[in-house]
């Protein structure tokens, strides 16, 4: 089976169409969502009942820090982002809001655990943003592979048999045997706001029969997706970070 992988689309309209577009033309059998699917974006309520519809066709979507700040806090938010919050909540209704306030933290499958910011706290929102942070990852949590989102920058740990941690940047699409001597953390970076210096959306694609990962860039319209957040009156280096990808 494969299985298309997307985190932290941020309320962004034309890169979650070009990613599910793409995604669809590769193959994918299945959709996992790994949360914040508003903030910073104009259109949430596009990827909301976008998200809802797949999830009612068999997809899975799990909550992010964003998702929960909306019926939640703020406070632990930076300025920008509870900004872009509370302009959010103004723009889901009900139904909507209850969907985000009701979906889960993980998701487990096997020996595959998915989760938006780390496994073995999922609600503290730690961020896995390097090899002292997948240390303590791997020491915590058992499954085989994790998959998690929440640092909009694409990266891949693995530990050994004699708990030595590695990590790379995924450069192309080329397919990674994860193999089964090794215990895998794949960060998967931002469809709706990547901040590793690419502006194009980043997802990626998971085929469980041969154990392998692709990490996908897909160019979308920024200029159109910029522009909105800027006719929506939302802080300007919201903008610029679509044209940028930083």
């Amino acid at each position: 089976m494969l299985i298309a992988i997307l985190t932290d689309i941020h309320g962004n309209r034309e890169a979650l169409s070009a990613c599910l577009d793409h995604a669809r033309r590769q193959g994918a059998d299945r959709f996992v969502f790994l949360g914040d699917y508003v903030g910073y974006g104009a259109d949430p309520a596009f990827v909301v009942d976008t998200v809802r519809d797949l999830v009612d066709r068999g997809a899975v979507a799990l909550r992010g820090n964003h998702d929960a700040a909306v019926d939640g806090s703020d406070a632990d938010m930076n300025g920008i982002a509870r900004e872009a919050i509370r302009w959010t909540r103004e723009r889901l209704d009900p139904e909507q809001r209850r969907f985000l306030a009701h979906l889960p933290l993980v998701h487990e499958e096997g020996s595959v655990l998915y989760v938006h910011a780390n496994g073995y706290a999922p609600g503290n929102w730690d961020y896995m943003n390097g090899t002292m942070e997948a240390v303590r990852h791997f020491s915590r949590v058992d499954a085989h592979i994790t998959f998690c989102g929440h640092v909009h920058v694409p990266m891949l740990y693995h530990m050994s048999t004699a708990a030595k941690v590695g990590s790379f940047s995924p450069v192309g699409d080329n397919e990674i045997p994860l193999l089964a001597t090794r215990t895998w953390l794949a960060v998967i970076g931002s469809v709706g706001q990547p901040r590793d210096g690419v502006p194009a959306a980043s997802y990626a694609l998971f085929d469980t029969a041969r154990q392998t990962l692709r990490f996908l860039r897909v160019p979308y319209d920024t200029a159109a997706a910029a522009r909105k957040v800027r006719e929506a009156g939302l802080p300007e280096k919201l903008a610029l970070r679509l044209e940028q990808g930083r």
